[in-house]
């Protein structure tokens, strides 16, 4: 047998991977299950996205190599998007790099920053690609605890007492995923000084502002933020794009071209017609969010109904594309959700994948048709 290499001792399957093999199993054995654990919108992109999709197959370029930093007017529609949605300018030549999704510009950053042995700054509950990248990279992870006695912010005071000599990079992302937990200005400010006075890169993973959101906000409308921080945003939730891969890195120039040495190394370039696509989906005007958030309130107000009908709490000033749920005192996460796909055919994500301070907390994805949420409803009543 071959060995594998050191590194994949530090990390575990993801936890969907598995998961969803045995509600796959479920399913092969006839059992109808109501998937409310993933955040992979079920609607469609808006049609001029698909249109400009198709027509871009016919362009006599489509099927060759395409530029590492995506096509110009790709970064000019990413730099316009931030100018009218965030207050943020950009220079769509220097500071702005497209990524095939931003899950992948996670490792990219990491690869461009991260030595071994360097640390790393973690939210816990966090998104577990954070500490696996962090992990696969030898790096060490730092995790500091978010709760909800404190909106589940960053406490400075707290971060200011560790050791941070070794700490390179600081992981954030608000609006939060899995809370819904929405920024302050003042916290973006805090952020940004605080990476000034550690020398520390702040990243702020930003693809939930216009799910549920009236605010939208990025960490890079705080003055002097270019200096130490990187925003990561994406198509996926926004748009209705998961599958198409879309993603985004801005930054500052030098920021910016590090993680290109890495990115060019990687890919070849996204497809021009997804490119053409995204353009059209960066363009789209304000009636489009409002269109999208109509839908998300309704299936909102359905799965707080299901919460309410399994004895859990939440907070109705969270935004994003999930729910996140108190369980009943003494309720442990991931049997409670086994519990409730065996006996009424109901996935739930238990909040432990996202960390320990995810204990007794459960999240619902609003990624479901309202039938299926008021099936969900009547099962567990």
């Amino acid at each position: 047998m071959i060995e594998v290499a050191d590194r994949l001792n530090t990390v575990e399957e993801y936890y969907f991977s598995k998961k969803l093999r045995e509600v796959n199993l479920l399913i092969a054995s006839g059992k109808s299950v109501i998937n409310l654990g993933i955040g992979s919108p079920d609607m469609q992109p808006p049609q001029k996205v698909i249109d400009a999709l198709t027509e871009g197959l016919l362009n006599p370029n489509a099927h060759k190599y395409q530029s590492y930093q995506g096509l110009p007017e790709l970064r000019q529609a990413i730099a316009g998007f931030y100018k009218a949605h965030y207050n943020v300018n950009l220079s769509p030549n220097t500071e702005v790099l497209p990524l095939m999704g931003s899950k992948e510009g996670i490792m990219h950053i990491s690869m461009a920053f991260l030595n071994k042995g360097d640390e790393v700054l973690i939210p816990n509950p966090g998104y577990p690609t954070y500490q696996s990248v962090t992990k696969l990279l030898e790096a060490t992870p730092v995790f500091y605890n978010l709760d909800e006695a404190n909106n589940w912010l960053p406490d400075f005071k707290a971060l200011e007492k560790l050791d941070l000599s070794k700490v390179k990079l600081m992981w954030v992302n608000y609006p939060h995923m899995p809370t819904g937990a929405q920024p302050s200005q003042y916290l973006f400010e805090e952020l940004v000084a605080f990476g000034k006075k550690h020398n520390i890169l702040i990243v702020n993973d930003n693809p939930y502002s216009f799910v549920l959101n009236e605010n939208p906000t990025s960490i890079l409308s705080v003055e002097g933020a270019k200096d130490v921080c990187l925003e990561l945003n994406s198509l996926s939730k926004t748009f209705n794009m998961s599958g198409w891969r879309v993603g985004m890195v801005v930054g500052n120039n030098t920021l910016i071209n590090n993680i290109l040495k890495v990115k060019s190394n990687m890919d070849s370039g996204m497809f021009y017609g997804i490119q053409k696509g995204a353009i059209e989906a960066l363009k789209c005007s304000e009636m489009w969010f409002v269109t999208l958030n109509s839908v998300y309130k309704k299936r909102r107000d359905l799965v707080w109904k299901l919460a309410e009908a399994l004895n859990c709490t939440y907070d109705k000033n969270a935004t994003g594309l999930f729910v996140w749920a108190k369980l009943p005192p003494h309720i442990k996460a991931e049997a409670y959700i086994d519990l409730i796909l065996k006996e009424n055919h109901i996935f739930i994500t238990p909040g432990t994948i996202f960390g320990s301070q995810g204990e007794g907390y459960i999240r619902f994805s609003l990624c479901a048709q309202t039938e299926d949420l008021e099936e969900a409803i009547a099962r567990v009543k």
